[in-house]
């Protein structure tokens, strides 16, 4: 393999330039809330341009946060239930900004049932929004990245990557595919310079589970399986986004990072 078709090397600055994100710009979806938005945010801080990928577009609350940084951020309708409105994206996003660095996909959807219940209309909803979108995304990204030999792509999978959970058949098959095809990528694209990681989230405090943790019993479960002794929460996730984004990680691909309190060490002991 020639210089040319390698990882470029980590740069020789101080430890802290290394999480400079300046003059770059950074492509999130599901940044309106949670997860999403704790990344997007600390993306910013660290110099980078947003653009929030969103169904609601009406919901400014990120974008706001974010200018208030004295950052640029802008929003770009995407519905990711709707297919046809993510294969076009990303070219929409290029009529906001000139290049497109960094790729976060964070937008997800979770439904709880029995599996003998789900239709097959709610199976491919999780599919769609999990996994089809995320790959039609980072196919985009690809397509972009691999003439400019550089790229950062950050996948949020779970630990239901890992393990099938309990009335979550769709979102633990979605989520599986979403740690190999992380892998997948980074294997073809690691000699253009593009990064593709992933980062599995545990038991976080966010809007996909607040129902169920509305049933004392589902939060004393969780607990119990967690070493961390609480649940996560949203901004847990700044750091090990910003290490992925940046130079920092430069010779980090196809991995995934497991923000959980420690539960997957545990185990079921």
């Amino acid at each position: 393999m020639s210089g040319s078709e390698a990882l470029d090397p980590t740069p020789t600055v101080s430890s802290l330039e290394l999480f400079s994100l300046k003059g770059q710009t950074a492509l999130v979806t599901g940044g309106s809330r949670g997860i999403g938005q704790a990344i997007a945010i600390a993306l910013a801080q660290a110099g980078a341009r947003i653009v929030l990928a969103q169904r609601d577009v009406g919901n400014t609350a990120t974008r706001d946060a974010i200018r208030a940084l004295s950052t640029e951020c802008e929003i770009v309708h995407c519905d990711l239930t709707d297919l046809d409105d993510v294969k076009t994206v990303f070219q929409r996003t290029l009529q906001v900004v000139n290049e497109v660095h960094i790729l976060v996909n964070c937008g997800g959807m979770l439904m709880r049932e029995d599996t003998v219940n789900v239709s097959e209309q709610d199976w491919t909803k999780v599919i769609n929004v999990n996994l089809n979108s995320l790959f039609l995304l980072s196919q985009s990204a690809g397509r972009h990245m691999v003439p400019l030999r550089r790229g950062k792509i950050i996948n949020i999978a779970s630990l239901n990557s890992f393990i099938g959970g309990y009335r979550v058949a769709s979102y633990s098959a979605a989520k599986g595919a979403v740690v190999s095809l992380t892998k997948a990528l980074s294997n073809e694209w690691a000699k253009h310079n593009i990064h593709v990681n992933a980062i599995a989230p545990g038991s976080i405090a966010t809007d996909i589970n607040q129902e169920a943790r509305s049933d004392p019993s589902f939060i004393q479960a969780r607990l119990a399986g967690t070493p961390g002794g609480r649940w996560g929460a949203p901004g847990d996730f700044a750091g090990p986004a910003l290490f992925l984004a940046s130079a920092a990680s430069q010779f980090v691909t196809g991995e995934v990072i497991t923000v959980d309190g420690g539960a997957m060490a545990k185990g079921p002991i």
